[in-house]
């Protein structure tokens, strides 16, 4: 396993990459090498974890600031009167979608609350705080959904303890998921892993701690550990392929995409949080080792030279596109990876 821990051999977060990709509506969602596809357009998917990573930024630069409010407008124009959310608008500004509860929704709600929480600009806690009540009403049929939308509902908690809203939606979240099954062999709540699988887990230890259920975080754990287990091949991570992943399939899978490592960091960083636990600061470790090639085909994973991310891990390779979804992983990832190097200090 890859050990990040001096300094020279970790690549600092950078936000050129997204700037590039960005105008004064949003970031493009594709690229094709380094440039933006802009004949397809925006999405809210990506515009919400634009937000999330650039209020989790210590000191962001004035541009960096910039994008951020950019981000949170785009957000709040998405946004319909009952609290739904569209996710897709093209290069002119144009919605092409009606509003809806998917994964837009979800993401959009963790964005809201995260801004509430962490942002030192108080016009956007304040929208934060706002549209985060619009969603709030609204529940999705979707768990992936759901546990995105459980990130941003703790985050208000931390913000307001007595937010009903909040509680109510966790509670709903617990209850999306799932108790915890009865076969150690296959532990997960769907038959196939799929994608942003960290963040089922993480959703679990979020609503537990705030909810002070200690058998909530503890199904979290158990769940986190099973799937880093899993994911750990050879020592480095080797994590669920786009295709998803079943009982009986063997690993590595290709493609795999940097969004599943940063979901991994992110879940391991808040059990850490919780629990107090180092032990899962391995999780940490490995996907930030993931995108400095300590991984199934033993390829860097990010280009130096813009700060963005490679778009997925083939068996052959990187795809060498860097669109706005796989650079924001990797700079979330570096973020988290530099908290735990300068706590250690």
């Amino acid at each position: 396993m890859t050990v990040v821990a001096p300094s020279l051999l970790l690549p600092h977060p950078r936000f050129d990459h997204l700037l590039d990709l960005s105008d004064e509506i949003g970031t493009f969602e594709h690229a094709e090498y380094v440039r933006p596809r802009r004949d397809h357009g925006y999405c809210t998917d990506d515009m919400a974890r634009v937000l999330m990573v650039v209020v989790r930024e210590p000191s962001p630069a004035p541009a960096v600031r910039g994008l951020g409010r950019t981000a949170m407008r785009f957000l709040v124009g998405a946004q319909g009167l009952g609290g739904k959310i569209r996710n897709r608008r093209d290069a002119q500004g144009r919605w092409r979608d009606r509003p809806g509860v998917e994964d837009c929704w979800g993401r959009s709600v963790a964005a809201f609350g995260t801004a509430a929480n962490h942002s030192d600009d108080e016009w956007m806690r304040q929208m934060g705080m706002a549209s985060f009540g619009h969603a709030v009403q609204q529940r999705s049929g979707h768990f992936h959904a759901m546990a995105f939308a459980g990130i941003g509902a703790a985050e208000v908690l931390q913000v307001n303890p007595q937010h009903d809203g909040a509680r109510a939606l966790l509670r709903d979240v617990v209850d999306a998921i799932g108790a915890p099954t009865r076969d150690p062999a296959w532990p997960w709540a769907a038959p196939r892993l799929s994608y942003a699988n960290a963040t089922v887990a993480e959703a679990l230890l979020a609503a537990g701690h705030a909810l002070h259920r200690p058998d909530v975080v503890a199904h979290g754990c158990a769940l986190l550990g099973w799937l880093l287990e899993r994911e750990t091949v050879d020592g480095h991570l080797s994590p669920t392929p786009v295709g998803g992943s079943g009982p009986g399939d063997l690993a590595p899978g290709f493609d795999q995409q940097p969004i599943e490592a940063a979901a991994m960091a992110d879940a391991c960083a808040r059990a850490e949080a919780i629990t107090g636990d180092q032990k899962w600061g391995r999780g940490v470790d490995l996907a930030i080792g993931w995108f400095l090639g300590d991984n199934d085909v033993g390829a860097v994973m990010y280009d130096a030279e813009t700060g963005g991310s490679y778009d997925g891990l083939h068996a052959t390779g990187p795809n060498r596109n860097q669109g706005a979804e796989s650079t924001i992983a990797l700079v979330s990832t570096l973020q988290l990876a530099h908290r735990r190097l300068s706590a250690t200090r």
